[in-house]
This record gives structure tokens, C-alpha cells and sequence, in this order.
């Protein structure tokens, strides 16, 4: 059988596109996880001794495959998604030239297969070296304000991604993509609310896109990206500045559990930079600035975001209403929390993580944190979500005392063991996610 697969990759170079179709069809199902003959894709790569793995033409074919009409270069896309969990592959799937094309593909409005695309690129971006290199990418465009995006990334062009009809004068000028990629997740999820996908600005929805901003804000560089202060529009450099955190936010509480999982551990990354709490809680109508950049831009507001999805439909008094955010007040009865409990415990993890500064404390204790998670904790099953509320309820409700300890004022919050040996719960550590 092994034998017969492999004698149909020559068959993935010819020129008859229904030739290419069938013999991609028969290799696809051997793509996904625990297939029999699966190590066909990964034949040769391993390199010997000294020498540098080289790309194989398997998987050379499969990335021009994606570039063909539509029915090949959905399988193309599908047997890509598949294997790139292998990472073996995946110095081959994010050297430049296939990235730029996946990310300008992605980004062209009109693109059929970009949700399979935005798949291989969350995929791909569980590595560290292709967040590093998605975060420093430029991709070409030009500007046409007939297209539903204003402009058309030329990289993207293919069978199933065509030039605007005239093409747009002038020469291609090199942006940087992620912010384009955080503009095109926004406009995804802006749909007809009958359903109708003609009326829809982009083809694709793009959900997956949230999963790779949650893997890029796991580094350093890429949390910084996300609370530095930069033009709201990425094609006018002279337009207000914004937080790139601060677009996606209110997707918390979207439908989709992709799009609203990986928002809310962008979120949660972000929050693991103290010094940019201020700016992630404060409304935006006040302008903030995160050190080390000087610009300032308008507070991203993300609490009512971080609450919602622990809210529920209980009763408060009217002074623990007026402390919410306007968002979270006299919230109708048919009001559910998210029912997801991982996604449960990354905000209440994020809340945490925000208790870590005395200026978040404070506002969270100001802002009725205390009054959503009491709720929350009342009708929450899970052992685990409960634990961290308790955590949290230490912290906003506990006393505050300032310790001199070695000549340094030390800040002691809640009730204190005094036999406690300092380590940490395993269980209880927040990490990146």
C-alpha cells in the first residue's frame, strides 16, 4: 500500500488539474494523526549527521497546491493543516516565501479557502520561531478602494484568490502584517444577522486567527506588541493611536469558542506584563502609556470584557450595581456564563494576575469584581475554577499590610500562614498559555 502511495506523488506535478485532484485526494486521507502510512510526508527530512534537512518534494508539491484552483488547493490546505503538527515541518512551512503567501492570502477579503489557511497558520505559530518571524513579517500590498479591504496583498494571487479587475496602479509598498491580521479577525466576525455570507465583508470568519495571537503573545516580544501603542489604521500612519489589544477584546464573549478561547488568552498573556495593567483596565477615555514606548493611547478597558463570561443573571443591590462597569449592570435574567470552564478559569486567572499590582487590586475591589465571583463561585461545579475564585476573593477582600523586610516595604495581602514554606500548589500556577 506504502508503495502504491508514494507512486502517486509524481502525479502532484501534472499538468491535467483533475490528475492532481485525484491523486492528492488519495494521499489526503493519510495526512491526519496516527495514519498508517503517514511517514510518506516525512521521508528524508530528518537529515544525516551535519547536514541541513531539505525540504522534500512532497511537501514542496503540497505548498504549490495550495496556490492551485479550488478544489486541489482545498485538499492542499486540509493535508497541510494535518501535518503540521510535525515539527519536522515546520522550519518548511514558515520559511518566508510560504509565509508571506499564507498571511497574504489570508488577508485578501475575497480568499475562499482563508479559514483553512488561518488554521495552518495557528498551527504553525505553536513554535517559537514562526511567532518570532510573523511578528517581524511585511507583507506587499496595494492600495484599491474598490476592494472590501481597501487594498490587495499581491502575494495572495492564485487560483482561488484573483487580482482586482483593473489592477491597481503604482508599486507595492511592504506593511506589516500582523496588524492587517488583527483588522481582518475583526471584520471576520461581522456577519448578516439572517446568516447570509454574501453580505459579509470577507469570505472567510478567520476564528482560528484568535489562536494565533494567543501563541504570539506567549514571548515577551509578542505581549509587547499588543500593549504598544501604534496607528489604528495600519495603511495611514497618521490616524489616532489604539492599542492592538484593545480590537480585540469584546470577542470574549462571541459564539465561537475558538475565536472567544484565544482572545481570552491573548488577554490573559498580555496581563502577565504588570506594567501594562493600567492601560489594559483604565476606560478609554483616558489616554495611558506603557513603558517603554512614550506614546499614549486610550485605556483598552478590558474588564467588562474579563467579566462577562462570569457573569450570570443574579440580583445585585443597587450600591453593588452602581459599582460595576455600565456593562455589567441590571443584566436580564437570560444572562449564562460562559460554559466552557477552561475558558472560565483563564479569566479568573487573568483577574489573578491583575491582583499583582497594588493599582489593579484596587480598581478590581472598585469595580465589583468581589460582586461577579461571588456569583460565579456559587454556581460553579468545577473544583479546580472554584479554587483560583477563592484565590481571588483572598486577595481583593483580604487586609493589606506593609512589612519592612531587609530595608524593602514588603505588601501582605489577606490572611498569612505563618507555617507556609512558600511553594506554590502546582496546580495553582498561572502560565502563558
Amino acid at each position: 500500500m506504502e508503495a502504491q502511495l508514494k507512486e502517486l506523488i509524481p502525479f502532484l506535478r501534472d499538468k491535467n488539474p483533475q490528475v492532481r485532484q485525484i491523486a492528492l485526494s488519495n494521499l489526503l486521507g493519510q495526512t491526519p494523526e496516527g495514519s498508517p502510512h503517514r511517514n510518506i510526508f516525512y521521508h528524508g527530512l530528518g537529515g544525516t549527521g551535519l547536514q541541513k534537512p531539505k525540504e522534500t518534494d512532497i511537501i514542496r508539491d503540497l505548498k504549490l497546491l495550495c496556490r492551485d484552483q479550488l478544489a486541489v488547493a482545498h485538499d492542499a490546505f486540509r493535508a497541510l493543516v494535518n501535518l503540521s503538527d510535525s515539527p519536522l515541518l515546520v522550519p518548511f512551512l514558515s520559511e518566508p516565501a510560504f509565509l508571506a503567501f499564507l498571511v497574504s492570502y489570508i488577508l485578501n477579503a475575497d480568499s475562499i479557502l482563508a479559514d483553512l489557511a488561518s488554521m495552518l497558520l495557528s498551527n504553525l505559530t505553536a513554535s517559537s520561531s514562526p511567532c518570532a518571524a510573523l511578528l517581524a513579517l511585511n507583507v506587499p500590498i496595494l492600495k484599491t478602494p474598490s476592494s472590501p479591504s481597501s487594498f490587495f496583498p499581491t502575494l495572495a494571487r492564485s487560483g482561488t484568490c484573483f487580482a482586482p479587475v483593473p489592477y491597481p496602479p503604482g508599486e507595492p509598498q511592504d506593511i506589516l502584517a500582523l496588524p492587517l491580521l488583527i483588522d481582518a479577525f475583526v471584520e471576520g466576525a461581522s456577519m448578516d444577522p439572517s446568516g447570509d455570507r454574501a453580505s459579509r465583508k470577507r469570505k472567510g470568519e478567520l476564528h482560528f486567527l484568535a489562536s494565533v495571537f494567543a501563541n504570539i503573545s506567549t514571548s515577551p516580544a509578542g505581549r509587547t506588541f499588543f500593549i504598544t501603542s501604534r496607528p489604528t489604521d495600519p495603511l495611514n500612519p497618521n490616524s489616532t493611536n489604539e492599542y492592538p489589544l484593545a480590537k480585540i477584546v469584546a470577542f470574549t464573549e462571541h459564539q465561537d469558542t475558538i475565536r472567544r478561547g484565544g482572545v481570552a488568552s491573548t488577554l490573559k498573556n498580555c496581563v502577565f506584563s504588570s506594567q501594562a495593567h493600567r492601560a489594559i483596565l483604565s476606560p478609554d477615555t483616558e489616554t495611558v502609556v506603557v513603558p517603554p514606548s512614550t506614546l499614549s493611547a486610550p485605556g483598552i478597558d478590558a474588564l467588562p470584557y474579563i467579566l462577562l463570561p462570569l457573569a450570570g443573571p443574579e440580583e445585585l443591590d443597587l450600591e453593588d450595581q452602581e459599582k460595576l462597569p455600565s456593562a455589567l449592570q441590571f443584566l436580564p435574567s437570560t444572562k449564562k456564563r460562559d460554559p466552557d470552564p477552561v475558558l472560565r478559569l483563564t479569566h479568573v486567572e487573568t483577574l489573578l494576575l491583575l491582583c499583582t499590582t497594588r493599582w489593579g487590586r484596587d480598581y478590581l475591589r472598585d469595580h465589583g469584581v468581589y460582586e461577579i465571583v461571588r456569583g460565579a463561585h456559587m454556581e460553579e461545579t468545577v473544583d479546580k475554577v472554584s479554587e483560583h475564585i477563592e484565590r481571588l476573593v483572598q486577595l481583593l477582600k483580604g487586609d493589606e499590610s506593609v512589612e519592612t523586610v531587609d530595608g524593602c516595604d514588603v505588601v501582605r495581602v489577606g490572611d498569612q500562614d505563618d507555617d507556609d514554606d512558600g511553594d506554590d500548589d502546582e496546580d495553582n500556577r498561572i502560565e502563558e498559555v
